[in-house]
């Protein structure tokens, strides 16, 4: 049988997000990883070249799938929001990778963080291309979107960063309606916020 290198990277990507979303970085093993590939250590150190480039390929990946399924706009910002909230509920994985990565690098550089920061840039820069902070001096509308855009995230976000906080809080005893009664929530929210942003003076 033929070697297919790129089924091989594939399956040792797969292999990864879920070994590094169970364990973080710290408690993940590269002879898990390889055993749940079908692959050997020697092709996880080849294709990625070690376990922390591998998890920053892994985060990476995620955050660059999340961006092409979801595309917040200013203009249509409660439906987008809805959107990312499903996507979050159906891809548990990226939050985890997250908290772990928060959990053990703290506010010290991530991996690829150049091109991860690079990526977020694109997210501002079409922000301010759909009338973001118009309203705003010139230099002070580029803030303004990255705030925006933090903020958008984190309403989104936190309801599956901490499950424990949501059912304790809402006290709902089935998941489901809570994360109904959270996304119809957060929905509501982000149409404040358009309805904010649409009303506000426009510089001449």
């Amino acid at each position: 049988m033929t070697y297919d290198a790129e089924a091989t990277r594939q399956r040792i990507f797969a292999a990864a997000t879920a070994e590094f979303a169970r364990h973080g970085l710290a408690g993940a093993r590269v002879d898990r990883i390889a055993t749940a590939a079908r692959a050997n250590k020697q092709a996880i150190y080849l294709y990625f070249g070690g376990k922390e480039k591998l998890f920053g390929a892994v985060v990476r990946a995620k955050l660059d799938e999340i961006c092409h399924a979801v595309a917040l706009d200013p203009q249509t910002l409660p439906e987008s929001v809805g959107v990312l909230f499903d996507w979050y509920h159906e891809h548990p994985e990226l939050i985890r990778l997250l908290l772990w990565e928060a959990l053990e690098v703290g506010d010290a550089p991530v991996e690829g963080e150049e091109g991860r920061r690079q990526a977020y840039d694109g997210h501002v820069s079409h922000l301010l291309g759909a009338g973001l902070g118009e309203d705003l001096p010139e230099e002070a509308r580029a803030p303004a979107a990255r705030d925006w855009l933090f903020t958008v995230l984190g309403l989104v976000a936190w309801n599956f960063a901490v499950p424990q906080m949501r059912r304790l809080i809402l006290d709902e005893p089935d998941p489901r309606a809570a994360l109904a009664r959270r996304r119809a929530a957060v929905v509501d929210l982000a149409r404040l916020i358009a309805e904010r942003a649409a009303a506000a003076p426009r510089t001449a």
